[in-house]
């Protein structure tokens, strides 16, 4: 089936937790828990993610993102709309469990990158008076 390799294993635990701001995946014994955050910056929307390599879009200022719904799509991947009106990504079951598998490199590539463009995971990204994150200071 498109968007499936024959060994991803499907989830049997999907749940929403709005005030942790948390996606939980349970396969069997391993649960995964993505913030909506994560999830929001790791689309797969082409408008994100391009059309091919180098065409990526990297996304900022999603911290304070909503995850309002989860919708099935078939039977290979789930849609999420999120608050920023974001709803074009399809996250198929191969997406979601290399997200979950594979969450701490890839969230440290994506802090990473950020800082090297000087974006932020807030949508002002002008420092605060008192902003501990000023990047004068490192």
């Amino acid at each position: 089936m498109a968007g499936m390799e024959k060994d991803t294993p499907i989830p049997d635990v999907i749940r929403l937790h709005k005030l942790s701001r948390v996606l939980e995946l349970g396969y069997g014994e391993q649960s995964y828990r993505l913030d909506f955050e994560y999830l929001r910056v790791f689309t797969p929307s082409a408008e994100a993610r391009g059309h091919g390599p180098g065409q990526e879009t990297l996304q900022v200022g999603k911290r304070n993102v909503d995850l309002l719904a989860i919708e099935p799509s078939g039977t290979y991947a789930l849609k999420l709309v999120f608050s920023d009106g974001h709803d074009s990504g399809l996250y198929t079951w191969d997406l979601l469990y290399n997200l979950a598998v594979h969450h701490d490199e890839l969230w440290a590539e994506y802090l990473r990158l950020l800082e090297v463009q000087g974006a932020s995971r807030d949508i002002d990204t002008t420092p605060k008076s008192g902003d501990s994150s000023c990047s004068h200071h490192h």
